[in-house]
């Protein structure tokens, strides 16, 4: 069966503090996040952009965390406000990835990397090690 997979990359700056821990990331502070999204699919499919069956998705389906909070995104913002988590790296790819599925066609695989440091980064995907 063939398959396509689709990836972006993309950087947004926020601020976030994590609630009960012990230490200075229990204080208020920034990062310039990167986060790189694989989107895999075995068809190709249309979007609100293109009429035909001609993408695995759109690249700006992906990119929604990249925009301003104001426009739905998570650049600039206060993380603590956006997520309804406790906002540790963990939490914002998963949270990541689960918004971005909800704009893609479905069946598509995603496959979400987030990087807080230049050196400390995860990786997230609701497939069992799969993807």
């Amino acid at each position: 069966m063939p398959s396509w997979t689709l990836h972006t990359e993309f950087k947004f700056d926020a601020a976030h503090f994590l609630e009960g821990y012990e230490g200075k990331c229990g204080r208020m502070h920034g990062h310039s996040y990167k986060v790189h999204i694989a989107a895999t699919s075995n068809q190709l499919n249309p979007s609100k952009y293109l009429d035909s069956a001609d993408m695995v998705c759109d690249f700006h389906e992906l990119k929604w965390a990249a925009k301003g909070s104001e426009k739905g995104g998570l650049d600039h913002s206060v993380l603590n406000e956006e997520l309804p988590v406790n906002p540790t790296a963990e939490r914002i790819a998963e949270f990541i990835h689960k918004e971005t599925l909800q704009r893609i066609p479905d069946g598509i695989k995603l496959n979400v990397t987030v990087w807080e440091t230049e050196n400390s980064w995860v990786e997230y995907t609701d497939e069992d090690g799969e993807n």
